[in-house]
């Protein structure tokens, strides 16, 4: 089945966030101090993506594309205000579902886990994997991280992480179901680009975490879809 590796990762990422949310009662001194090395992990992986995909001999070009790409989205992302939608959205789940969410943080949970688990060379791979090869080792593998990882982020951040079980259903289902054409049209520089600039947002979230600033993530999301659209046009056009 074509969904296969996908519906096991949403159920490694629904069954961490029960478990996680079980062991939330855990002292409130020790929930921080986890939640503090939860953030330091998320700002090493933000960087290591970035770096990886962005930054090296050859490859200042694809530097300045993620910081055009910031720039054009967050000038997108603060016209259509989405970070304040997020936040509403979020509201009205923690009132309508009290149990799901509290202290205002249903929103941030959801935008943290879903960047996590859905930026990244893995969720792309994989979803191509199980839609042309039928085969599921790559997402059965980041299954079982995001399931750890949902353990850690619902216990310090609530059950709202349960949320992002959704768009790594639509993203990854709908890459294996339209592999054939996916595979044509997200090229390795492509899928590059976006983890480049994905990392850029993941470390940002890490800040945010550690409340060192307050970087409004959810106004940069149209970033990656800017990305996205401006490498695939200058590998068409001037063939880089």
């Amino acid at each position: 089945m074509v969904l296969t590796g996908t519906l096991v990762n949403v159920v490694s990422i629904l069954l961490g966030s029960l478990i996680g949310w079980k062991l939330r009662n855990i002292p409130m001194r020790v929930r921080e101090t986890v939640l503090q090395g939860i953030a330091l992990c998320v700002v090493i992986m933000g960087l290591s993506m970035t770096l990886h995909n962005a930054v090296g001999p050859g490859r200042d070009y694809d530097l300045i594309l993620v910081i055009v790409s910031l720039v054009i989205g967050g000038v997108i992302g603060e016209w259509l205000d989405i970070e304040a939608l997020l936040n509403r959205v979020g509201r009205r789940l923690e009132r309508a579902f009290p149990q799901v969410g509290s202290e205002g943080r249903t929103a941030q949970a959801f935008m943290t886990a879903s960047l996590v688990f859905c930026v990244g060379a893995m969720a792309i791979l994989g979803g191509l994997e199980s839609g042309l090869q039928g085969r599921h080792g790559i997402l059965m593998t980041k299954s079982l991280l995001d399931g750890i990882s949902s353990v850690l982020f619902a216990s310090a951040l609530g059950p709202g992480v349960a949320l992002s079980a959704i768009p790594v259903l639509l993203y990854q289902g709908s890459i294996a179901l339209a592999a054939g054409w996916v595979q044509h049209w997200m090229t390795p520089p492509i899928t590059a680009a976006v983890t480049a600039t994905g990392g850029v947002l993941i470390l940002g979230i890490g800040l945010n975490l550690l409340e060192l600033t307050t970087v409004r993530i959810g106004n940069l999301l149209p970033a990656l879809l800017v990305a996205a659209g401006l490498r695939g046009a200058l590998s068409s056009v001037l063939g880089w």
